[in-house]
């Protein structure tokens, strides 16, 4: 387990809290809680329903949907974020490649940084209008 300082450090460097202020990291540190698990694991199941988002800050994650490959992600990257905004269905599956360290974000928790660091929320809105658009470019051109 990493300590305060390292965890700040890491969850500073994700680009979906990058630019936050010191006292929003702390809160966002503070309301989450950092997990490992072997690779081989099931992070989430599609079509389960999502509570949580999770920041990879090390090792690696396969995502599948339908059965498919669609993407590997690494330190940084966040999964599961749709299940901040609700708690509908997975839309992918994701197994972790490797030993993996995560920083795991209920909504409920989420919502509360929200009121104090609304930043926070036009990045993640941001980052999910990048995925539209991108399917829009691989299905329609």
């Amino acid at each position: 387990m990493a300590s305060r300082k390292q965890h700040l450090e890491h969850l500073s460097k994700v680009p979906l809290f990058a630019g936050l202020s010191k006292k929003a990291l702390e809160k966002v540190a503070r309301s989450g809680d950092e997990v490992t698990m072997t690779a081989g694991s099931l992070v989430v199941d599609q079509g389960q329903t999502g509570r949580e988002a999770f920041v990879i800050l090390d090792g690696t994650v396969t995502l599948k949907r339908n059965g498919r490959k669609v993407a590997t992600l690494g330190p940084g990257d966040v999964l599961g974020e749709l299940s901040l905004l609700d708690h509908g269905p997975r839309t992918a599956t994701a197994v972790c490649d490797t030993d993996c360290t995560m920083f795991v974000l209920e909504q409920r928790h989420f919502i509360g940084i929200i009121d104090e660091a609304p930043g926070l929320a036009i990045k993640l809105l941001a980052s999910l209008a990048g995925r539209i658009r991108d399917l829009d470019r691989k299905y329609y051109g």
